[in-house]
């Protein structure tokens, strides 16, 4: 059993510890990008992955002869049957004393943030009753799962009550009751527990068992800001940041939102409304150019003669509903092929075509077996891609 001194204070950053084994790991995990080793010490702050929260990271010191210093990464950390195991990318000697480092800065981010779900998870269960049924802590993204629905209104209710939490600075505590104790208490869990049970309790807001380590009290965690929810499985699944991810995601937004008003030439607080302006404005213009392109190919189809062999339009740039729209009017004044083309030699086209007079079909697919095009349909009207020269185009379907 390795010594877990996360349990005992998670604010430990720091530690040493002896190294019990050290062996090569048995085959490559593709998990675990450049771990070759397992190390096991007597004791350890590294934290393995659980309940939701993904294993800590870090660097093992080991002093050689000559006082020269080896940096050990600890890439990973698992458990099995109580003992701890550190992913390596080098070999620890069985006996040495290490230095064990962590990356603290990760670790205290994502205490950050599982506290702050066993905040919001925990009012949740208050007001509304439902049980989270899943939580993902990852390197950026932090979701959890709700069996039921919440509205814009309720999620803003429960996002101001777990910042009141933060306000408070609630002292967190670590129980571990005994089996006549806990089933005296309430609390909230995912899955069933075999053994001793772990309490973490929040008072006033919270208590869930919960094997990861948490942040002393609720001021800790800093802002908590729900950054998003969508309807999932019959329930909700919504999406938080808290502390420094949470300014991070704000410095972010901010940056955007500079830019977009420096771009629009409005201030901060209107780039909404500069955007919907501009949004009307492109409304506008598509609608200039839809009206330009139909005069446009109305113009060019009052030049077509009846019995013209082909009908073939190369433009740079035409949206595909008039694309379709010149060639099934072009089918209906000539029985030749009619074809529209959109692009350049250098870039390809895309294109469509059609005829009422001939196997269509046919000589799209001779088109793109000479134009390394693709395309499909059925007669009388195919499209597709290629990026073959006019020149060769022209060669193929004017036979």
């Amino acid at each position: 059993m390795t010594d877990k001194l996360f349990y005992r204070d998670s604010m430990t950053d720091r530690f040493q510890a002896e190294v019990l084994a050290c062996r090569p790991l048995p085959k490559v995990n593709e998990n675990i990008s450049g771990a070759h080793y397992e190390v096991v010490l007597d004791r350890t702050a590294f934290f393995p992955e659980g309940g939701g929260q993904y294993a800590d990271t870090g660097t093992l010191l080991l002093n050689k002869s000559g006082d020269r210093e080896v940096k050990i990464r600890v890439l990973d950390v698992g458990e099995k049957d109580g003992t701890v195991i550190h992913f390596t990318d080098k070999p620890a000697d069985t006996g040495a004393v290490v230095t064990g480092v962590l990356d603290f800065e990760e670790r205290f981010s994502k205490m950050q943030q599982h506290t702050g779900e066993h905040i919001v998870s925990g009012l949740v269960n208050r007001h509304f009753g439902y049980r989270n049924v899943g939580f993902h802590l990852g390197n950026e993204a932090v979701t959890m799962d709700y069996d039921g629905p919440l509205t814009k209104e309720q999620l803003c209710m429960i996002e101001r009550e777990a910042n009141q939490a933060v306000a408070e600075d609630v002292p967190i505590e670590v129980l571990y009751p005994t089996e006549e104790e806990l089933g005296e208490i309430a609390y909230r869990s995912k899955i069933e527990i075999e053994g001793q049970v772990r309490i973490v309790r929040i008072p006033g807001y919270d208590t869930c068992a919960c094997c990861a380590p948490h942040v002393k009290t609720t001021g800790a965690v800093g802002i908590i800001k729900l950054t998003g929810a969508i309807h999932y499985k019959g329930g909700m699944r919504v999406n938080m940041l808290c502390g420094f991810r949470a300014l991070e995601d704000y410095n972010q937004k901010e940056e955007s939102v500079t830019a977009i008003s420096c771009r629009l030439s409005a201030k901060q607080e209107d780039v909404v409304q500069a955007v919907c302006r501009l949004e009307e404005e492109i409304t506008r213009q598509k609608e200039k150019i839809r009206r330009l392109q139909e005069q446009y190919l109305r113009r060019c189809l009052s030049e077509v003669k009846p019995r013209t062999q082909a009908v073939l339009l190369f433009e740079e740039e035409l949206d595909p509903a008039a694309m379709r729209r010149f060639v099934n009017d072009a089918m209906e004044i000539t029985e030749g092929v009619c074809g529209v083309f959109v692009g350049s030699d250098s870039e390809g086209y895309r294109y469509v075509l059609g005829s009422l007079g001939r196997d269509i079909v046919a000589l799209a697919k001779e088109m793109n077996q000479a134009c390394s095009g693709k395309g499909g349909g059925k007669p009388p009207m195919v499209q597709g891609s290629l990026t073959g020269k006019r020149e060769q185009i022209e060669k193929i379907l004017l036979g």
